[in-house]
């Protein structure tokens, strides 16, 4: 009974596989470049997600490889690397399966948008 105990708790824990796989639209409002707009594409690879943002309105644009995620049930962080500020995250909540909420660099609001194709 305390295996299945430990087991079952650790599964609880586990985000959903396909929770928040798939491409996002992130709109950032405020920021000193004025309002922004991303594309990422989150896929799973060994478990863990990846990805890289491209510029909505410039997709010409050099692309921003995400060099890590954290995630859980209705969270989720994601993180690039910036030449002027180092490390930036996205930090999302889970509103739907089709919305996120949050913020960048805890000072910006975003607000992500699944693209279903």
């Amino acid at each position: 009974m305390i295996i299945f105990g430990f087991s079952l708790h650790a599964y609880s824990q586990t985000t959903p596989a396909g929770t928040f796989d798939g491409k996002w639209e992130i709109s950032v409002t405020g920021t000193p470049a004025g309002d922004v707009k991303w594309v990422t594409n989150l896929t799973r690879k060994d478990g863990a997600l990846t990805g890289e943002f491209s510029d909505a309105l410039e997709p010409t644009q050099p692309k921003r490889p995400i060099t890590r995620v954290q995630e859980s049930a209705d969270k989720l962080v994601l993180f690039f690397e910036s030449s002027q500020a180092g490390e930036i995250a996205f930090d999302l909540k889970k509103v739907d399966n089709d919305h996120l909420e949050g913020t960048l660099m805890d000072s910006f609001n975003a607000k992500a948008v699944r693209i279903k194709e």
